[in-house]
C-alpha cells in the first residue's frame, strides 16, 4: 500500500478542486495519496495554523500567518539541501510578490498555489466598460449599482488598498505610524462615502457573498470596486451571470498600485511522519507545469506567472490573469509578524466602527496606530 497524506485547504471550489484533481494526477504518477479536507473560508482565515499541522501532512495557508507559524514552529521549511533548481523555477514564477510572500526570517514556509489581490470585478452584460477612475464608482453606487464587501477583514483589506493607491502604504515594522493620518483618513472618508450608497448588508458580506448576488440573473449590481478575484465567477455556466476582472479604479496618476496582496500558498507540516513525500507534493503542485495545466482547468486560480500567461486560462476566463497582472504586481504586502494577525481582526472592527459612524474616522486612525505598535511590540 502506498503513503497517505492528509491536506487541510478551504472549501470554495476554487480552493478545493483543483487540489482532488491534481492530487488524482499524483497518485497515478507516485502511488501517494493525498485526502483533502476543506474549511470555510472564514474558519480558513482564523483558524490555528498550529491545530491544523498537529492533524494534516499538507495546509493550504494565507501568507500574514508566517509570523505566527515560525514562532510556533509548526511548519517544515520548505528550502531544503537538493532542491535548489526547482526552488529557483519556482521563485522565479512568482506573480508579484507571491513567492516572497512566504519567506520570512530567511526561510520559505510555503508555495504560492493561488496567486491573488484586491481588483475589480464588473459586469460587462450590464455596463459597457468597467470604471477606472473612483469618481466612477461613486456614480455607480448612486445608481444601486455596487457593492462593496466589508465583513472583516475585508473592510481592512479595502483600507489598506486605497492607502496604498494613495501613494502612503501603512507601514509593516511599527517604526512610522502604521497610516499615515491624512492618508488614512481620506480612505477611511472613501469608504465611508461608499458606503453609504450601498446595501448596508455588506457590512456582513465576504467575497463570496457579493459574487453569489452579482451573478444572479436578476442582479442589478455591475460592479464591486475592491475585491479579491476570484477567477471561478468568470467561467462560464459557474452562476446564471459571468463576471469579469479588472484592475482597480484608481484615484491618483499612479496607476493600479497599493492593492492588498492575497492569494495562498501549500505548507508541510512540521509534525508530518511523512515530510519528504509531503515536499515533493509540494513542489509539484506549485510548478509551473501543472499550475499551466492541470491546476486552472479544474477551476484553480494559478500561483505560478506560466498559469497567468496561458492563453487556454487567459480565454476561458474573460481574460481575468491578464486583465488584473498590473494590479498584482502593483500590489503592497501585507504585515506578517507574529501578533498581526490578532490585529487584523481587531483592525476590521475599528474600521467598521468608523463607517457606520460609531467613533470618528481621526480616532480610529489614532486607535489603528496605537494597536498596531501593541501588536509589533508583544
Amino acid at each position: 500500500m502506498g503513503k497517505i497524506l492528509k491536506g487541510m485547504t478551504w472549501s470554495h471550489p476554487r480552493g478545493y478542486d483543483p487540489m482532488v484533481a491534481c492530487s488524482a494526477d499524483w497518485l497515478k504518477k507516485t502511488g501517494v495519496t493525498v485526502a483533502w479536507d476543506k474549511r470555510s473560508l472564514q474558519d480558513f482565515e482564523s483558524f490555528p495554523v498550529e491545530e491544523l499541522a498537529r492533524q494534516y501532512d499538507l495546509i493550504v495557508i494565507d501568507h500574514p500567518h508566517v509570523g505566527q507559524i515560525t514562532a510556533e514552529g509548526c511548519l517544515a521549511p520548505l528550502d531544503v539541501p537538493g532542491r535548489e533548481t526547482a526552488f529557483a523555477a519556482l521563485s522565479a514564477g512568482t506573480v508579484g510578490l507571491s513567492f516572497p510572500s512566504y519567506n520570512w526570517q530567511g526561510r520559505q514556509w510555503a508555495f504560492p498555489i493561488d496567486a491573488a489581490t484586491q481588483v475589480l470585478a464588473w459586469r460587462p452584460d450590464l455596463i459597457g466598460a468597467a470604471p477606472t477612475r473612483w469618481a466612477e464608482v461613486l456614480e455607480l453606487a448612486r445608481e444601486g449599482r455596487v457593492l462593496l464587501p466589508l465583513r472583516p477583514p475585508h473592510s481592512l483589506m479595502s483600507f489598506f488598498t486605497l492607502t496604498g493607491n494613495l501613494g502612503h502604504p501603512c507601514s509593516v515594522t511599527g517604526e512610522a505610524p502604521f497610516a499615515d493620518p491624512e492618508a488614512g483618513a481620506c480612505a477611511l472618508e472613501m469608504i465611508r462615502e461608499l458606503a453609504l450608497l450601498i446595501d448596508p448588508a455588506c457590512l456582513t458580506m465576504d467575497p463570496i457573498a457579493v459574487f453569489d448576488r452579482m451573478g444572479a440573473a436578476d442582479s442589478p449590481i455591475a460592479v464591486t470596486p475592491l475585491i479579491y478575484g476570484y477567477v471561478s465567477y468568470a467561467l462560464a455556466g459557474f452562476r446564471d451571470r459571468r463576471i469579469s476582472f479588472t484592475d482597480i479604479a484608481t484615484i491618483g496618476e499612479r496607476g493600479p498600485v497599493g492593492s492588498a496582496l492575497g492569494g495562498t500558498g501549500i505548507a508541510v507540516s512540521a509534525f508530518s511522519k511523512e515530510p519528504e513525500a509531503a515536499i515533493d507534493f509540494a513542489y509539484w503542485i506549485a510548478s509551473g507545469p501543472v499550475q499551466a495545466d492541470r491546476y486552472w482547468r479544474t477551476g484553480g486560480q494559478p500561483g505560478h506567472a506560466a498559469g497567468w500567461e496561458d492563453d487556454g486560462a487567459n480565454a476561458a476566463t474573460l481574460d481575468f490573469y491578464r486583465g488584473t497582472r498590473a494590479t498584482l504586481e502593483g500590489a503592497w504586502l501585507r504585515p506578517r509578524h507574529n501578533g498581526y494577525m490578532p490585529f487584523q481582526e481587531e483592525a476590521s472592527h475599528i474600521i467598521n466602527d468608523a463607517v457606520t459612524g460609531s467613533i470618528a474616522v481621526k480616532a480610529a486612525i489614532a486607535r489603528l496606530n496605537e494597536r498596531f505598535v501593541q501588536s509589533v511590540e508583544a
